[in-house]
């Protein structure tokens, strides 16, 4: 930077802003600049510099621009402060860390905002209220996978937000499981749900069994990291119609798994491996891959009731 600083025009161009919104900065916030040559315009100084790049990036990942301003001078006051101010306005501009769901709707924002209060009850009457007035499937779409999806890029990015997955997580856990079941008719469920072996994430196999559950149709669910001889015991005593094996990641998404479910005595007419973790290119034939919930709950509601 030259020593008389830069123009309005230049620090826009690094910020990627335009310049109307410096000048919005300057007048409101008082983020404008500040060195001064005689018979020129004002020019942005370093500092100037610094304040605005905190002020954008916080802007851009939902803090409130009063906020974000304020941190921005608060970083300037502390030589070498802009990143920690950044990192603690992300955390606490809103009460909370800030997850930014982009266009995923108010109800997500909400949600998204009672997860970095780390406030539980507010996220269990949020998810509540979009399930009792949505339905599952659609609370699942709409609501839950874009704010889960943060959290998880959030957490990739930093190595944070560890407590937010696992209290956000729980409250959709409780919500889903309140969701009324079919009564007990007397027959097992002729549905039956697994995680692949190893897999921890449970969440899709619990929105799956709510769903089905709206829909009417029981079902047995075995939970996290179910391996494969137990999976295979479970079909041989339950009979079921249909088997669904989620698979989060590459690394649990094995189709041996399911060649062996195939191979076993009293073999489900109905496989579905569901989730991202599976090779679509390499899995046993007449296994079917359901794109989406709603996908999986249709192939599931069809399945016939047993011979009686």
């Amino acid at each position: 930077m030259a020593d008389d600083g830069l123009s309005a025009g230049a620090v826009a161009r690094r910020l990627g802003v335009a310049v109307t919104t410096l000048r919005t900065w300057h007048q409101r916030y008082g983020l404008g600049p500040s060195r001064h040559v005689p018979g020129q315009h004002r020019r942005y100084s370093v500092e100037d510099l610094a304040r605005l790049e905190v002020m954008r990036r916080l802007t851009a990942e939902g803090v409130r621009p009063a906020d974000a301003a304020r941190w921005a001078r608060r970083a300037s006051a502390v030589p070498g402060a802009a990143g920690t101010a950044a990192t603690a306005a992300g955390s606490r501009g809103r009460g909370g860390a800030v997850i930014p769901v982009r266009r995923a709707g108010p109800a997500a924002r909400g949600l998204a905002r009672a997860a970095g209060r780390l406030d539980p009850a507010a996220m269990r009457t949020a998810i509540a209220r979009s399930v009792g007035s949505d339905g599952v499937v659609a609370t699942w779409e709409s609501l839950l996978r874009p704010v889960l999806a943060r959290v998880g890029e959030r957490h990739a990015a930093t190595g944070g937000f560890v407590e937010v997955e696992h209290l956000l997580s729980r409250a959709v856990s409780e919500v889903l499981g309140t969701v009324p079941r079919p009564p007990d008719a007397g027959e097992p469920p002729r549905v039956l749900l697994a995680c692949a072996d190893e897999e921890q994430h449970t969440l899709p196999l619990e929105a799956l069994a709510a769903a089905l559950a709206e829909a009417g149709v029981p079902c047995r669910q075995l939970g996290a990291r179910t391996p494969v001889a137990a999976l295979v015991a479970a079909v041989r005593r339950t009979a079921p119609e249909a088997v669904v094996v989620w698979s989060h990641t590459p690394a649990t998404g094995d189709p041996d798994q399911l060649t062996a479910l195939l191979s076993a005595p009293r073999r489900p007419p109905l496989v579905l491996a569901a989730g991202p973790g599976w090779p679509l290119d390499a899995l046993p034939g007449g296994v079917r891959h359901p794109a989406t919930l709603a996908e999986a709950v249709a192939l599931l509601g069809a399945v016939p009731e047993p011979p009686g």
